[in-house]
């Protein structure tokens, strides 16, 4: 106990969120390119044309399933504007397609013709509608850091959450209309 009264809770790594949430993760996406965060080769062979790997993502897709499976959701809202950089093609058509095989649910809020009404809003998971962990990416989009936020932080959150899923609309229909 502190010297307030409370208790103490340590706060998890985002690779332990992952291992011990128990009913849904979501995931807010601002930005237009995450290319030096991860996928490094992969992103590369697609911009040289090459046919996606049939193994690509498949430890994040089998990670997935084993949540789905269980009956928790993983979803996520990408905030993005037309037209797609060559990043975001990546992500939607090859990351997006595949994750959905896993069981992942995404959706999108094109700013393209309206403001945004998330401006405001980082990057960020939000575990059990109590954990929020902030994704930090510097200029060239590669990840500089996580925090994790203590519950008393998740209201906020899960307010950014409701706004992102209100006005967005599901990555399929979205991707019918307007996918490369």
């Amino acid at each position: 106990m502190t010297s307030f009264g409370r208790a103490f809770v340590a706060l998890k790594t985002l690779s332990e969120l992952f291992d011990t949430f128990e009913l849904e993760a979501f995931r807010l996406e601002t930005l237009d390119d995450y290319s030096r965060s991860g996928n490094a080769e992969t992103y590369q062979a697609f911009l040289a044309g090459e046919p996606q790997p049939a193994d690509y993502n498949e430890a994040w897709v089998s990670e997935l399933h084993s949540h789905t499976s269980k009956g928790k959701r993983v979803y996520r809202v990408h905030v993005l504007s037309r037209p797609l950089t060559p990043y975001l093609r990546f992500e939607l058509g090859w990351g997006y397609q595949k994750n959905t095989t896993g069981g992942e649910e995404f959706f999108i809020l094109d700013t393209t013709e309206r403001p945004n009404p998330l401006e405001e809003a980082p990057d960020f998971w939000l575990f059990d509608e109590t954990t929020p962990v902030v994704m930090h990416y510097d200029d060239t989009g590669a990840m500089a850091d996580r925090e994790v936020l203590g519950g008393e932080r998740a209201t906020e959150f899960m307010a950014y959450r409701d706004a992102a899923m209100a006005h967005a609309v599901p990555f399929s229909e979205w991707w019918a209309k307007h996918g490369t």
